[in-house]
């Protein structure tokens, strides 16, 4: 038993202490008596933004939403036999008869899904807009005469339709020629692609401005930008850990850090949703264990969470998790993609919401698709670790760079966000939206709607369950001039399929509420008002009125 502890002693500091070898340096371990404590909470202040929901459906709307799914499989299945007996068109994709016998390419449950769920409401997605992705916007409208197998414009536009699902926080999606002067001087002076990459001669002088920028915005040491977002994630984390390295993903992480996690080879551990108590046992198995067979000490051992969830509106438990990092002394790369720009007092994301110190998080990604209308994304930490991504990334060693006008827009909202431009606009624009997500959330809250996540987070998923309300439920808000996103499995579980409402802050008090209004009504007609929880009128935000732009 002693000699058992004497091992188990030894495996966790060497462990802690094992040298870098991928850019990131964790600090020296403590004493292991320390890490043998229950893992301390956070800043008390931790408690003002934790005003998370997440309320059950009732039992009956589980028990329909799963009955509704079966008749639409077994309806499926009838299908699929009427196929096979030649009474009706097969539209999809199929393997041909002589390589039955091969490796399919099309998965049989992703076809079947395909072909007879998704293709009967497939016109709820992908619609094709025509004008710009702002607070409003046109649609195209299209029609199908085969039941959505195939669509055809019909000409006509839809007009002035109220966006409601574009990630457009800070609302800089915008075609204002007063603010967009000086990316149009750009175009004119770089053109709109650099046709090298970073490495080579793809690196301008816009790009080290915007690196430079974007650093002291974060308050780091160093920063480097990438042209896709998706692939500042899923190609800088295989340059970050390998082979005998330790991924712990909350489960919920969006697809581009699965996707680099499994590129990486290293082993994934997944922990429950902003659960720490999980994430700290998962943590302590995994040093005392080391690594599978060998149980080896694990090279590095890395934590990946993001600031906002995207499908649930979750804000990540930080202090806790740089509670439990400097105890175990573990790496964390934390995804700001849908945080940075929209919370925070001046829009530096979550370290900033919860006071944290940006030194203590190893890996701070983000993109700038969404609070700064551009493309493209970040990776800011330690000078050492920026450094040794320039010649190991392959989002930068094998992309183009950044186009020039891109880069000036993100540089443009930058400084309006500082307010370096002159004026406070950009600090008009964060308190604006944190006003209209505040309205928006109570709002829905009392009308009897179950939602989810943080009282903080512009993303507002609304619940309706059943498959047949969202896709009634899509069609009924495009009829009343209201763009929204609708989500069912397998984007998300089975049981909770919903609509997504994104905040921004070029919705005027006027939209919110008439797309509060026929909310109101849709819930009541269709019958989606599941809450069980009296929700008391906060008539503090009701006075409320929009921001007026600074002069």
């Amino acid at each position: 038993m002693v000699q058992g502890r004497v091992w188990h002693d030894r495996l966790l500091m060497e462990t802690l202490t094992h040298p870098d070898q991928n850019g990131l340096k964790c600090k020296e371990a403590h004493n292991y008596e320390n890490t043998t404590q229950k893992h301390v909470r956070g800043p008390g202040d931790f408690g003002r933004h934790r005003q998370e929901a997440f309320e059950k459906a009732p039992m009956h709307v589980a028990v329909m939403t799963y009955l509704g799914f079966g008749i639409v499989t077994l309806f499926g299945y009838f299908r699929d036999f009427l196929r096979a007996v030649g009474l009706e068109k097969r539209n999809l994709a199929q393997e041909r008869e002589e390589q039955k016998d091969f490796v399919p390419l099309y998965q049989d449950f992703e076809n079947f899904y395909t072909r007879n769920l998704y293709m009967r409401v497939r016109d709820n997605w992908n619609r094709p807009i025509c004008s710009m992705p702002g607070p409003v916007l046109d649609l195209m409208e299209r029609v199908s005469d085969d039941y959505n197998w195939t669509f055809r414009l019909t000409g006509r536009t839809i007009h002035n339709v109220i966006n409601m699902g574009s990630y457009n926080y800070l609302g800089f999606a915008e075609n204002n020629a007063d603010y967009l002067e000086t990316v149009a001087d750009k175009t004119r002076q770089y053109g709109v692609g650099v046709c090298s990459t970073r490495q080579e001669a793809g690196t301008l002088d816009i790009h080290v401005e915007l690196e430079q920028l974007v650093a002291r915005f974060l308050r780091v040491e160093s920063s480097m930008v990438f042209g896709m977002g998706f692939a500042t994630n899923s190609m800088n984390i295989p340059a970050l850990v390998g082979k005998g390295c330790l991924i712990l993903s909350d489960e919920l992480n969006h697809t581009s850090l699965i996707l680099g996690a499994r590129l990486s080879g290293a082993t994934v551990r997944v922990f429950k949703h902003n659960n720490m108590d999980h994430l700290e046992q998962e943590l302590r198995e995994s040093i005392s264990s080391g690594q599978p067979r060998t149980h080896r000490p694990w090279r590095k051992i890395l934590i990946m969470v993001e600031g906002i969830y995207s499908m649930e509106g979750s804000v990540v438990r930080l202090p806790e998790l740089i509670a439990l990092k400097k105890k175990y002394k573990v790496c964390l790369y934390l995804d700001e993609a849908h945080s940075i720009g929209a919370v925070g007092a001046t829009g530096r994301g979550v370290t900033e919401l919860f006071g944290a110190n940006p030194d203590d998080v190893d890996v701070m990604m983000g993109t700038f698709t969404k609070s700064f209308g551009a493309a493209g994304g970040y990776i800011a930490g330690k000078k050492e670790l920026v450094e040794y991504l320039r010649s190991r990334s392959h989002s930068a060693m094998y992309t183009s760079g950044m186009s020039p006008p891109v880069a000036e827009q993100i540089i443009r909202a930058i400084k309006c966000i500082t307010g370096h431009d002159g004026n406070r606009e950009g600090i008009r624009r964060i308190r604006q939206l944190a006003q209209n997500t505040r309205y928006f959330r109570a709002r829905v809250k009392e009308m009897g709607f179950i939602i989810y996540g943080n009282d903080d987070s512009p993303v507002v998923p609304i619940l309706l369950y059943m498959p047949g309300k969202v896709v009634a439920f899509a069609r009924e808000m495009l009829e009343r001039k209201i763009a929204v996103v609708v989500v069912g499995f397998p984007a998300t579980p089975i049981t909770e399929a919903r609509a997504r409402f994104c905040m921004s802050a070029a919705h005027t008090r006027d939209m919110l509420d008439e797309v509060l209004h026929h909310l109101n009504q849709v819930g009541d007609s269709l019958g989606l008002k599941f809450s069980r929880q009296k929700q008391p009128l906060q008539s503090d935000l009701y006075d409320g009125t929009d921001l007026e732009p600074d002069s």
